[in-house]
């Protein structure tokens, strides 16, 4: 069996921790949470920064993740089937909705967003392609677990911790959750993530209809809600985007 490149595994090691901090780290915190020598974390720093990987601060001299991942992050997107024939429709979304929208897929044990539509208004926000997601709380991971299997063991295994006093954690409460989101087509996430937050989102299916992702929009309680419902308009929006990408990519009718 052919052996592992030690250097390269080191190096990938060393971009997912720079990946996972949100500030920026130095040689030897480096060093010290993955174990190397400082020369040996040194060498594969300098040969990342070289390459555009990684960066270094001049001042501080400390190291964050470098613009060609970026570019290589959205090169991949660019030719991932299912954002691209989601675009037009992501969009249309966004604008008759008024609120932002998201695109996610399973991924590790959660959900990835893998392309995200700003609220069509002046508002600051914050592009969130990449993030990730929980399954048993947010309306993304929820559509999710409900129609794929994989997703579904992982949702049941996981720590479904609370975010706020409205996530569901408890196994059969959970279970319960998810044949009501396959029985209507949708899922909902109103304060069980983020306070004062609602959500709701709807499976995307390929050729084969099989489960390849879920589409959604998220905003205030008080815009996507009226009398502590979801507004009925807002879930038929996203149930007829999820069903135009759907046929896009072959499922024919749902």
């Amino acid at each position: 069996m052919a052996r592992n490149i030690q250097s390269l595994e080191r190096a990938a090691a060393m971009l997912r921790l720079l990946a996972g901090g949100e500030r920026r780290l130095g040689l030897s915190d480096i060093a010290s949470s993955l174990g190397l020598a400082k020369g040996t974390a040194h060498g594969i720093l300098r040969t990342l920064q070289q390459e555009g990987f990684v960066e270094q601060d001049e001042i501080s001299g400390r190291y964050q993740l470098g613009a060609e991942l970026l570019r290589l992050g959205t090169t991949y997107l660019d030719i991932h089937e299912l954002r691209a024939r989601a675009l037009v429709w992501t969009d249309d979304l966004a604008r008759s909705s008024g609120e932002s929208v998201y695109l996610g897929v399973f991924h590790q044990q959660g959900v990835l967003i893998v392309h995200h539509v700003f609220r069509p208004d002046d508002s600051r926000q914050v592009l969130e392609i990449g993030a990730m997601q929980p399954l048993h709380s947010t309306a993304l991971g929820k559509v999710l677990s409900a129609y794929d299997p994989v997703a579904h063991s992982e949702a049941l295994e996981a720590d479904r911790k609370p975010f706020t006093d409205r996530t569901t954690c408890d196994l059969d409460a959970f279970e319960h959750i998810l044949d009501i989101t396959r029985a209507r087509g949708y899922a909902a996430d109103v304060e069980e993530t983020w306070e004062g937050v609602a959500s709701v989102a709807a499976p995307i299916h390929d050729r084969r209809r099989m489960p390849v992702g879920a589409v959604g929009i998220t905003g205030a309680v008080e815009r996507l809600c009226k009398d502590g419902e979801l507004r009925p308009d807002l879930i038929a929006a996203v149930r007829d985007c999820a069903r135009a990408v759907s046929r896009d990519l072959g499922a024919g009718r749902f």
